[in-house]
This record gives structure tokens, sequence and C-alpha cells, in this order.
């Protein structure tokens, strides 16, 4: 519940135990991992080889490492949960180590919790599986993400897929934060413009959501309102220029995304999000879709939807001067307005080329079994107004 200031009355924060941020912090990892484990299941996307250099500085530090890359591209599964967490008992593994995008860090706050715990990854998922409670801690898991956008590396949850249900869901607790989370921007220098673009506006949504959240609280508005500046003043800049260079003003580009993205994880975490993930989640499992590149079609839509439901019904919600607020922040320009703020998001998203979600197979004949799925998503309950069926099905038409 929102107190009189349009945040949260009670609120409560969970980060990880420690967080490493800078260029060349990579360099510390072995060490670290050293002090928490000797065998170590190293987490990666379909292609390890963005960490094959991790082996050997593990083996340094005495570190036994098990390389485990996901056995499909993207957003892990249930199934290669299972295999995953197969593979690390096998090998008689005391820590998880990740390194690559949000599906590889997911499946390793998966796999870590299931090797903490006894069971299966059904027993926990929310939605389609029990949703029982973890018992134990997770196996001690350092992340390291390869990508910005997700801030997955600071979060208690992860999502699977269950293409049975044709859902992806989350398993989720406090007992799941990483140990060690590791953010080091120069990781980002190879990145493609299409997961610069898709990156970027995930992570954007995940700052402008828990700013808009109605679990909002003064912690995450902090991070929020600087993630919400770095990431306006990046993303069309990295995009256009890609991430590789070695200059000055490149390396700042890389900072910013890395901490934007970081900073969103944390809001995230810490106030919830809202529609864009609410839907984002549902059509994940309903298609083979990328989840930052759903969140970049739909955060214009949604910010446009939000802001008139709003003002449609609850003028007097203190939540409508925050949509003020992100427009000067995104914009730069002190007098800009709300709907400043969301033509200026429409802009990005063509700007960076943001595919339309047709692409992706969804026809209008699906928009019924969506909204429905939608709404049952635990992202929408922190949405800042509920929506209608009629307003979540308007979002998914025009993003299509």
């Amino acid at each position: 519940m929102q107190g009189s200031g349009g945040v949260s009355a009670r609120f409560e924060i969970n980060v990880p135990a420690r967080i490493l941020f800078g260029a060349g912090v990579l360099a510390e990892v072995p060490a670290a991992v050293r002090a928490l484990g000797t065998r170590a299941l190293v987490v990666t996307g379909r292609s390890p080889v963005r960490a094959a250099p991790l082996s050997p500085a593990l083996q340094a530090q005495g570190v036994v490492p098990t390389v485990w890359p996901l056995p499909v591209a993207g957003e892990p599964t249930v199934d290669s949960a299972r295999a995953g967490v197969a593979a690390g008992r096998a090998a008689g593994c005391d820590v998880v180590v990740a390194m690559g995008g949000g599906g590889a860090l997911d499946a390793a706050k998966a796999i870590a919790a299931l090797l903490g715990n006894n069971g299966d990854p059904l027993d926990y998922l929310e939605v389609v599986g029990r949703g029982q409670p973890l018992e134990r801690p997770s196996l001690p898991l350092v992340a390291i993400p390869t990508t910005a956008g997700t801030g997955s590396e600071v979060t208690r949850n992860a999502v699977l897929a269950s293409p049975e249900h044709r859902v992806k869901a989350s398993l989720r607790s406090p007992l799941m934060l990483p140990r060690l989370a590791v953010v080091d921007p120069d990781l980002l220098r190879d990145l493609p413009p299409r997961v610069i673009a898709s990156g970027g506006l995930d992570a954007l949504s995940q700052l402008c959501e828990p700013f808009l959240s109605s679990r909002a609280n003064p912690v995450t508005d902090g991070w929020a309102r600087e993630g919400i500046r770095r990431s306006a003043r990046a993303l069309r800049a990295a995009f256009a220029g890609g991430l590789s260079g070695g200059d000055a003003a490149t390396a700042a580009l890389r900072a910013d995304l890395a901490c934007a993205s970081l900073l969103g994880g944390l809001c995230l975490a810490n106030a919830g999000l809202g529609a864009v993930h609410g839907l984002a989640a549902p059509l994940g499992g309903m298609f083979d879709a990328p989840h930052g590149a759903l969140c970049a079609a739909l955060l214009p839509q949604v910010l446009a939807v939000n802001l008139r439901a709003l003002g449609e019904r609850d003028p007097e919600n203190p939540v409508r001067h925050r949509f003020d607020e992100i427009a000067v922040l995104l914009t730069g320009r002190p007098e800009a307005t709300a709907a400043d703020g969301v033509a200026w998001v429409h802009e990005l998203s063509a700007a960076l080329r943001i595919p339309r979600l047709a692409l992706y197979g969804l026809a209008a004949a699906d928009i019924p079994a969506l909204v429905a799925k939608a709404k049952a998503a635990s992202s929408m309950k922190a949405n800042p107004i509920a929506l209608t069926d009629n307003e979540i099905a308007e979002i998914t038409s025009a993003a299509m």
C-alpha cells in the first residue's frame, strides 16, 4: 500500500551480500570464488566462449571448474534446470558461477537453489508448479552478467520456461540472492546493436516500472532516478556507435548501461514491476521470443495506457506526478510533461528499430488468451492501476 507521498508505507530491501562494479573487476572473481568453495559449476550461455578464460583462472586458485553451457539458446527451461542440477551433483560442486546473459544467470540461480534443496523445479515454481518455499539457502552463487538489461545478478528469482504449459514462471526466494554480483562494463564490448537495444529498453522498463509501482519506496526511487538518467543519456549513442571502442566516451557508455541494468535489477527486486513484465512473461512462454525484445516493444504502449487510465479513473493518485518526473529525467528538460516522456520512449523505440510483436508470431486471435495469462502474472500486481481486459488487449494490439 502506498503512503501519502506515493511510496510504500512499509518496505523491505534485499540485495546480494556483495556487489563489485567497475571496469576490470572480473579479475577479482577467481579469488572470490575460492573463498566460497573448491568445486565450481560454471554456468554459461549456449556458447561458453566468453567464459573460457575463467576456467584456468579458477584452476590457478585451486578451484576445480565444471563448465555447463545452457543446452538451448535464450531463456532456461524447467528441463535445463534439471540437467544443470544433475551436472552439479555429479561433479560434487559446492559453489556456482554464472557468466552470461540473463538466461544463464537465471538458470544458475535455479540450479544453485535446487542444489541446496531437495526436489524438482516444479516443487517450487510459481503459477505452473506447487510454489513451495525453499527451506535451505542456495549454494553460494557468483553472478557475472555479460549483457546490460536483465539485472538478474541482483534479483531473488529465476524465470524458467515450461514449454508444455506455454508459460514462463519464477522460482522465487530471498535465499536465492547471489552471494556476489560482479558487474564489469568491459564485458559489454562485443554486444551487437540488437542486444544493446532490447537489453537497454528492458533495463529502462525495470527502472520506470518500479518507480511507478504501487510498492515504490524511497530507496528504490533513488536507484531508479539514477538509472533512468544513465539509460537516457547512453542508450541511443551506444546503439548507433557500438560499445567496442577503447576511448573514454565509449567506456562511459558501457559504464552507464551496465549501471542502469544493475540499478534496474535492484529496483525490480525491491519494488516490483508492472504491466510490461506482466505481459512479457506469458508472451515469452507462448512464443519463441527474447524477453528483452518483448519488454522493448511493450514499454511505450504500457506507459501510454497507464497514464491515460490513471487520468480517467484515479486522477488524484500521486503516481501521476511520477510520469512527469520520468519525462524530465528522460528528456533532460525541466518543463517536460508526462506526455513528452511517453513520446520520447516511442521515439527511442523507433530509433532502436525494436521489432513488433507480430514478428514473433503473435496474432489477434492470441490476444484473449494472453490477456487472461497476463492478469494472473505476479508482475501485474504492482502496476500503478488495475488495467481492464480491454486496456491490456489495447496495449498488446498497439505493440503488434
